[in-house]
C-alpha cells in the first residue's frame, strides 16, 4: 500500500503505541491514528508522512474492535483527559505495562530486566484530586452540535482539544474528578455567564475569566476553588466566593490568582484568599499535608499510596540508614519514609516547595529530615556523606546526564528511581547500568483511561 499525504486508506490498528495512538502497519510502514483501539477496521486520511512513519486522522470505524466498549463520558473521544476509556481497564494495565517492557528493552537495552504487572488504581473515575478547567470566549463544538444553528459558541469552560491551545470543549460533566466537583464547576459556569465580564479570548488574550481549578482532599472531604483572572477586581469575584460558599458547605479554601502572562499557565502573579483557608488539608498514611492553590501533590491520592509503599519497600530500610531523596518536591517521599530510616535529606530547586516541605515536616512532627534547596549538580559535592539508599523522581524529563555522573560518584548501595516517562526511565537507567544492576521494575498505575504510567525501579550497586 501506497501512504501518501491527503490519502485516504482502510487500515487495520494492531496495537496501541506510547502515548495513546492506535498503530497500523501497513506492508510494515508504521501509521499512528488517535482514537482507536487495537482490533478496529477503520478508514483515515493521511495527516502527516515522513521517511519511516505516518500520522493518519480516523474518518470512519468500518468495523470496531471485539475490545471496544462505549465510553462512560461523552467527551472522551475529543478531549485529552482519558482517551483510553474506550478500552477495558484490564486490557489498559496490560497494554501499559507493555510500554514500560518495549521501552526498556528498545530505548535503554534492557530485554532481561522484570517488570512485575502493573497495580492497579481503586477506583478508575473520580481518582483525580485536582483538575484544571480553562475558559474561553468561544468553545468548541462537539460534533453532535454542528449542525444545530441555535447553538451558540460563547462561553467554555473544560478542557483543551488535544494539540491545539484555543479549542476548549464545554465540559459539563468530568467523570475522573470526585462528583461533587462537576456541581461546583456547573455554579460557576452559570456566575460566569451572567457576569459583566467575559471569559479570556485565548487568541486576541483580552477578557477577564481564565481558568477554575478545583482541588479536592480525600482524607477530609475538603475542596479548594481557584478563580483565576486576568486583572483585579475584588467586588466581582468576592460575590462569587460568597455565592459558593453558601451553596457548598465544604469548601475549606476559595482564592483568586491574577495572572495577565500570555503562557497558558494558571501560576497568579498574585493570590487573594477569598473564603476560608489558604490550603486544605490531606492525608497520606498517617500524615499530613497541607496544599496550597500552586503547590504540586500527586493528583490521585489513594495510587499515590500504592506507589510509596513500592518505594518504601525497594528501599529496604530498618531505621539505621541513611537516605537522599533528589527532587524532592514538597517532601511527601522523605516524610512517608521518616519512620524507617535514621535520617534523610532531600533536595529541590524550586524554593517554594522546599519551604512546603520543611513545613509538612514541622506539621507531623519529624525531625529527621532536612531539605536542601538548590540545584543537584552543585548540592551533591558539598553533601559530605555517601547515603545508604537514594531515592530520585525526576520530573517527566528525566535526569540531566550530570546529575547521572554525580549519583554514579557517590557508590550508595541501593537506588530507588520513580518514574512517570517510560522512554526517559530506560534512558536514565541505561546511563546507571554501569555502576548498578536493574533487578526489577514495578509499574503502578496513578491515571486510569490514559496512556501515562508510574514506574519504580530498583537498583543494586554492582
Amino acid at each position: 500500500m501506497s501512504i501518501k499525504k491527503r490519502s485516504v486508506c482502510e487500515l487495520e490498528i494492531i496495537d496501541l503505541a506510547y502515548g495513546g495512538k492506535g498503530l497500523a502497519k501497513p506492508d510494515g510502514f508504521p501509521v499512528f491514528v488517535d482514537r482507536c483501539v487495537p482490533g478496529d477496521q477503520v478508514r483515515v486520511k493521511i495527516s502527516k508522512k515522513k521517511k519511516s512513519w505516518a500520522e493518519a486522522k480516523l474518518i470512519q470505524i468500518l468495523s470496531p474492535s471485539s475490545l471496544r466498549q462505549t465510553p462512560r463520558c461523552r467527551y472522551a473521544d475529543f478531549c485529552g483527559g482519558c482517551k483510553w476509556q474506550s478500552i477495558p481497564y484490564e486490557t489498559q494495565l496490560d497494554y501499559k505495562k507493555q510500554h514500560v517492557v518495549q521501552s526498556l528493552a528498545h530505548i535503554g537495552g534492557l530485554s532481561h530486566v522484570p517488570v512485575l504487572d502493573v497495580i492497579p488504581s481503586d477506583p478508575v473515575f473520580e481518582y483525580r484530586n485536582k483538575m484544571e478547567f480553562s475558559c474561553s470566549a468561544r468553545r468548541w463544538l462537539m460534533p453532535e452540535e454542528l449542525a444545530d444553528e441555535t447553538i451558540s459558541k460563547d462561553l467554555g469552560i473544560g478542557l483543551h482539544v488535544p494539540g491545539t491551545f484555543d479549542q476548549v470543549i464545554d465540559i459539563h460533566h468530568c467523570d475522573i474528578m470526585p462528583e461533587q466537583g462537576n456541581a461546583i464547576l456547573d455554579h460557576i459556569r452559570q456566575f460566569i455567564r451572567t457576569s459583566d465580564l467575559p471569559a479570556y479570548h485565548l487568541r486576541h488574550h483580552t477578557g477577564f475569566w481564565r481558568y477554575v481549578m478545583l482541588r479536592h482532599s480525600v482524607a477530609f472531604d475538603q475542596w479548594m476553588v481557584n478563580i483565576v483572572t486576568r486583572d483585579k477586581h475584588l467586588p466581582l469575584v468576592m460575590q462569587l466566593a460568597e455565592s459558593l460558599a453558601q451553596t457548598f458547605d465544604n469548601l475549606a479554601s476559595i482564592v483568586n490568582n491574577i495572572t495577565d502572562a500570555r503562557s497558558g499557565v494558571s501560576l497568579g502573579k498574585e493570590e487573594i484568599r477569598l473564603h476560608g483557608n489558604e490550603v486544605i488539608t490531606e492525608r497520606l498514611g498517617r500524615f499530613e499535608f497541607e496544599i496550597s492553590a500552586n503547590s504540586f501533590f500527586q493528583t490521585n491520592t489513594r495510587a499515590c499510596e500504592k506507589l510509596y509503599d513500592v518505594v518504601a519497600r525497594y528501599c529496604g530500610l530498618t531505621g539505621k540508614e541513611t537516605v537522599l531523596d533528589l527532587y524532592s518536591g514538597t517532601g511527601t517521599i522523605p516524610i512517608w519514609l521518616s519512620d524507617q530510616a535514621a535520617q534523610i535529606t532531600g533536595i529541590e530547586i524550586i524554593d517554594t516547595a522546599v519551604a512546603d516541605a520543611r513545613k509538612n515536616a514541622a506539621m507531623n512532627k519529624i525531625d529527621n529530615c532536612r531539605f536542601l534547596a538548590g540545584d543537584i549538580r552543585e548540592v551533591l559535592p558539598d553533601l559530605g556523606e555517601i547515603p545508604d539508599v537514594i531515592v530520585i523522581d525526576p520530573p517527566r524529563v528525566g535526569m540531566h546526564k550530570d546529575v547521572v555522573a554525580r549519583v554514579l560518584g557517590l557508590g550508595s548501595d541501593t537506588i530507588v528511581y520513580v518514574s512517570c516517562n517510560p522512554a526517559t526511565l530506560a534512558r536514565d537507567l541505561e546511563m546507571l547500568a554501569s555502576g548498578y544492576e536493574v533487578m526489577e521494575v514495578q509499574p503502578v498505575d496513578m491515571f486510569p483511561h490514559t496512556y501515562h504510567i508510574e514506574s519504580v525501579a530498583l537498583l543494586k550497586r554492582r
